[in-house]
């Protein structure tokens, strides 16, 4: 009698064990299909070369000089501590007609040093496209007071966006923020070359 009860038991025990296995599988499986599509991991995408101004001059009615803050890392909870981010810039032509013409997208450190350029010639955005730039998380040549300076121009008054967004986490808390563009310089224009009014919308 009491063998049979121990026997019975320890069929029991291992069913319950079969069932904890499976279970345990199950939940696996769903956590690694979750992973699967998580949008943190690479995609691959075509990059489109941006068009460049050919044998077209960098001389425009309206020209100017756009300062972008940059945070490849901020510190945390002491000046020793700090935690890198992933920065993109992003610049928007909102015009639904006009060009904006780029001539220059240069990166600087914290401590106003020239760190690299983006541009090796001028390029231009279509009416409502925008161009991205990447400071990799593992990139610390900026630091927490890097910029970009951006000179833009342009035939007739356009209304560009110059926008960085900021990307990070500490554990399991994520950071993300953003930062807008200055304008540090314009060109003078004169009356004999003033454009005509903004886009309006049609």
């Amino acid at each position: 009698m009491f063998s049979s009860e121990k026997f019975q038991k320890e069929i029991l025990y291992l069913q319950m064990l079969r069932l904890k296995f499976t279970i345990s599988a199950f939940i696996f499986a769903i956590l690694i299909s979750c992973t699967g599509n998580n949008p943190l991991h690479q995609t691959v995408k075509e990059e489109t070369p941006p068009k460049t101004m050919g044998n077209q001059t960098f001389d425009f009615p309206i020209e100017e000089e756009v300062y972008v803050p940059i945070y490849s890392d901020i510190y945390h909870r002491n000046r020793n501590s700090k935690v890198l981010l992933t920065a993109t810039l992003s610049i928007r032509n909102t015009s639904r007609t006009q060009k904006l013409y780029i001539k220059q997208v240069d990166y600087f450190d914290s401590a106003g040093n020239f760190v690299r350029d983006y541009l090796k010639e001028p390029i231009f955005l279509g009416p409502l496209e925008t161009i991205d730039y990447v400071i990799d998380e593992e990139d610390e040549s900026g630091g927490s007071g890097a910029n970009f300076m951006i000179l833009w121009g342009s035939e007739k008054p356009i209304k560009p966006i110059f926008q960085a967004v900021m990307v990070g986490g500490i554990g399991s808390q994520g950071i993300t923020f953003t930062t807008e563009g200055v304008s540090v310089q314009k060109k003078e224009i004169t009356p004999e070359t003033a454009p005509a009014e903004v886009d309006s919308i049609q």
